[in-house]
């Protein structure tokens, strides 16, 4: 490992270490196996059984504990994440056809100015927060895509507020006071922020843009800068790969989980119906234990956007715009002067993040 990737692995550890610790120093006492049972819920570390888990094994998209049952609370009808059958194929097309090739070139012409005008300081010798920038672009995109007049920067509050309410109120042991509560009003916030006619879907797409966003492209940037790959981020053939790179190890959403519907088994480990799975995306693509390497990527690096008919639909939309702060960045050089955890996101990330040029 070399000094640059050291010192940004020790960075991006922080994110864990101080947002979530007891969930991280569970999944690291436990990642020797690859798959591990603690009463009824199982650690899926390897990549075989993680994909096994999503593309074999009957799953409730309902349960409690999951990102539907976390949705179908707070929302009260079905999303994206819970619906069954035809309805969830319907939704799920919908989306991926927005988020297509062609659904994500309309949405960079309205990312593109806003870091143009967001960077510019560096120009001039001066900072960039860029946890704030990642939230103006994502609520940005989130208002385009679902054809809302909302505020860019309220939405973008709205929706961190609404996701970090839901973990609250679906983290394992006693019943916090007033959670369930919380994330039913932050929901509704934000539904009447996008507007009055906006479905669950549109709130749920909302809260996986914004919180994914934020979380992902700071953590990207920061490793970027203190391993030192700005070269690799103006390489036009390594650059692809360097963003895939990233998104590995920085693994934006690193544990998914899920409940199985019906038995089977997972990595040779039996899987009885109601069992709890949470699937480690970030041990599965190996974000643990291998450094970024545009010239070697790994080979598990998709699945930090899940597998099969469970693939992320924002696949797309994270990895080009990404490619374009990065490629926005690379001419200033920047390094970080100032970081900061954000100990209540619903995901690892940064509170805040301040970057200056060296160019």
């Amino acid at each position: 490992m070399s000094g640059g990737q050291a010192r940004a692995r020790r960075r991006d550890r922080r994110v864990y270490l101080r947002s979530h610790p007891l969930l991280f120093a569970l999944l690291a006492a436990t990642r020797g196996r690859p798959v591990r049972r603690l009463g009824r819920t199982l650690l899926v570390h390897d990549a075989a059984a993680y994909r096994e888990a999503l593309t074999r094994l009957p799953l409730d998209r309902t349960a409690a504990g999951t990102t539907g049952g976390a949705a179908r609370a707070a929302l009260a009808e079905g999303v994206l994440f819970d619906q069954e059958g035809s309805a969830h194929r319907a939704g799920r097309r919908g989306l991926a056809d927005a988020l297509g090739a062609a659904g994500v070139e309309e949405l960079r012409a309205v990312w593109r100015p806003l870091l143009v005008r967001g960077l510019a300081p560096l120009g001039h010798g001066g900072e960039v927060e860029l946890v704030e920038l990642a939230r103006e672009l994502a609520g940005s995109v989130v208002c385009a895509l679902l054809g809302s007049d909302a505020e860019p920067a309220a939405v973008a509050r709205a929706a961190a507020e609404a996701a970090a309410a839901s973990v609250r109120s679906h983290l394992p042991g006693p019943a916090r006071p007033g959670a369930r509560a919380a994330a039913e009003r932050t929901a509704g916030e934000l539904r009447s922020l996008l507007g009055g006619g906006s479905d669950a879907l549109a709130v749920m797409t909302a809260v996986a843009a914004v919180n994914t966003t934020v979380a992902a492209v700071p953590r990207a940037v920061a490793w970027c800068a203190d391993a030192g790959l700005w070269e690799q981020a103006t390489d036009p053939e390594l650059a692809p790969r360097l963003v895939e790179e990233l998104l590995r190890v920085t693994a934006a959403s690193p544990v998914l989980p899920r409940v199985a519907a019906a038995g089977g088994s997972v990595g040779g480990c039996p899987v009885r119906g109601g069992d709890r799975l949470l699937l480690v995306a970030r041990h599965a693509a190996g974000a643990h234990r291998r450094d970024p390497d545009a010239l070697d990527p790994a080979d598990a690096r998709h699945l930090v956007f899940g597998a099969g008919p469970h693939t992320c639909p924002g696949a797309r939309l994270a990895r080009v715009q990404l490619a374009d702060v990065l490629a926005a960045l690379a001419p200033y050089r920047p390094v970080v002067t100032r970081a900061r955890v954000d100990r209540r996101a619903a995901l690892p990330g940064w509170r805040t993040l301040t970057l200056r040029g060296t160019r």
